[in-house]
């Protein structure tokens, strides 16, 4: 028991040491990489928007050298192809003989970054669908699986919509969280100016294995978690849906409210909180520290919504006040 105490705490050491390293890196955007970390941890996927320039692809490329894993990164264009991504099959003669061999697409590596996914058309995004669910791809009828673990970070640009392809609701609901991501403060953006416009680039220190991470899942999902915060995030979920809820608001401006998935991202995301945190044991705070992304993406509002300017993040605010005030 002691032993296993001492390597859980190992574990948790590295992971401070990992947020120095992004940090050197990375000024502030401290609640995004908290985010991007719950997403590794718990064993998920996330989507980053934020304007071009807020280093997303930076910060995902930190990560994956701090985390000493493979990283493949697919600029996604309207005339990608699934192959592109999954990969093909080529004719090779060996020992006097043809035969068909496949060619692994950039999807096989542990972490995959879908530089603006929503450029790509949805026969194409739907080839990331097996490999966000089942941690492989089916090709030609023949399954592959892919490096575990494997984390896909995908990002969204949030203006100039035209000429995109909006992610299906099924797709969606695969990444763990949606993150946003916002500009620096001005003393955050000084820093960067400075730290960008030398000669000198700061080195990141891989600090964690792949190994290491993958004991870290185990962990998240051993700490403890309530009945009563269970419950909590149950009548949540519950009660984001139009056809049964008693929030007024879910009712006037919701199409569509969470599924069974979100309450367990929820869960998993407050776990894995618990553990950056230092703690084997979730407590409320983490489970509203993950609510926006966990339901953002997953809380479809309705015409009667877009016209009154009301977001998903509004009606998670009133159900978080009706419920768990």
């Amino acid at each position: 028991m002691q032993e296993v105490q001492q390597q859980v705490e190992q574990l948790l050491s590295d992971t401070g040491r990992l947020k120095s390293e992004i940090a050197k890196v990375i000024v502030g955007q401290e609640e995004v990489i908290e985010q991007v970390l719950i997403t590794a941890i718990a064993g998920g996927h996330a989507l980053l928007e934020g304007v071009p320039g807020l280093a997303k692809t930076l910060l995902i490329k930190t990560l994956s050298q701090a985390l000493d894993l493979s990283f493949k990164r697919i600029q996604f264009t309207p005339d990608l192809m699934p192959s592109d991504v999954v990969g093909t099959e080529i004719l090779r003669t060996r020992n006097g003989e043809q035969e068909f061999q496949f060619n692994k697409g950039p999807v096989f590596a542990n972490m995959l970054l879908a530089d603006e996914i929503n450029r790509t058309p949805p026969k194409t995004q739907a080839a990331l669908l097996e490999a966000m669910q089942e941690g492989g791809v089916t090709f030609n009828g023949q399954y592959h699986a892919l490096p575990d673990p494997f984390i896909l970070l995908a990002t969204q640009n949030p203006i100039e919509q035209g000429g995109t392809y909006p992610l299906p609701e099924a797709q969606l609901d695969r990444f763990l969280l949606y993150i946003k991501m916002d500009y620096p403060s001005e003393q955050e953006e000084f820093q960067v100016l400075e730290q960008t416009t030398t000669f000198s680039a700061p080195k990141v220190e891989p600090v964690m294995t792949a190994a290491a991470l993958l004991e870290l899942r185990d962990y998240c999902r051993q700490v403890a978690i309530s009945p009563d915060l269970i419950n909590l995030v149950n009548l949540l979920i519950r009660e984001s849906r139009p056809a049964i809820t008693s929030v007024q608001e879910v009712k006037t401006w919701v199409d569509w409210g969470a599924g069974t998935r979100a309450g367990q991202a929820m869960i998993l995301g407050a776990k894995a909180r618990a553990l950056l945190q230092g703690r084997f044991a979730v407590l409320q705070e983490d489970l509203l520290a993950v609510t926006k992304p966990v339901l953002r993406h997953r809380i479809i509002t309705n015409y009667k919504a877009e016209s009154e300017g009301v977001l998903s993040e509004d009606v998670i605010d009133f159900l978080v006040e009706g419920l768990w005030s």
